[in-house]
């Protein structure tokens, strides 16, 4: 099994960007734990992260995952063309977020996304991604 893990604009900042929201881990540490915990569930992981919308949506549209786990970060709110990309490859996907969208400004509890993933995750920190990867064997085999 196969997953492919997107982290949208600004997650490189991780660590250093408002830690009182998404707190002082790193991307390259939620890499670490993220690659370690599909290891040992026999998962084979790729991470993606890109600032740019068309690189999301180019990675998306590849065929070498099952499972699409997702934080589209900023796009969340604003990317159709993210959104029509998880439709269109008709794969299962999580949807991961580190604050609560629901509980902060009122442009960031609109999902774009929400529509078309299998399920959201939003408000847990890293530990949502490590949920999404537990997750993604019982979603596939659905």
């Amino acid at each position: 099994m196969k997953i492919l893990v997107i982290h949208g604009p600004n997650l490189n900042l991780l660590g250093q960007r408002e830690p009182d929201i998404y707190g002082s881990m790193t991307l390259s540490e939620i890499n670490r734990r993220i690659q370690a915990l599909a290891a040992e569930l026999g998962i084979e992981a790729a991470i993606f992260q890109s600032n740019s919308e068309g690189d999301i949506v180019d990675a998306i549209q590849q065929e070498v995952y099952d499972v699409l786990i997702i934080n589209p970060a900023a796009y969340t709110h604003t990317s159709v063309a993210i959104r029509d990309a998880i439709a269109a490859v008709d794969r299962p996907a999580i949807e991961v977020h580190l604050s609560n969208i629901h509980k902060r400004e009122e442009f960031r509890r609109t999902s774009y996304i929400s529509g078309v993933v299998t399920g959201q995750i939003s408000g847990l920190g890293a530990e949502g991604y490590l949920l999404a990867v537990q997750a993604s064997p019982k979603i596939l085999n659905r």
